[in-house]
């Protein structure tokens, strides 16, 4: 649904922070699994803030290569 700024309005029931957000709030991403099946990811320091917005198959493919280590410093200077 679109707000009145022509910006996406997300209903999400609950984020997830990741467990590699430290205690004192630095580096926090959280995640949201919405009805639609499509994936969001937000700054969880700015909750009322812009929210990312994947497909399931975007998503997936994020993960292989994280997992894969294709986002790692050293594979980006190859």
């Amino acid at each position: 649904m679109l707000g009145t700024d022509n910006q996406l309005v997300i209903s999400v029931r609950r984020w997830i922070k990741s467990s590699f957000s430290g205690p004192t709030g630095g580096n926090c991403v959280e995640v949201a699994f919405l009805a639609d099946g499509q994936i969001a990811v937000r700054n969880s320091r700015d909750a009322d803030g812009p929210a990312l917005v994947f497909t399931s198959a975007e998503w997936d493919a994020f993960l292989r290569g994280a997992r894969g280590g294709e986002f790692d410093p050293s594979a980006a200077a190859r």
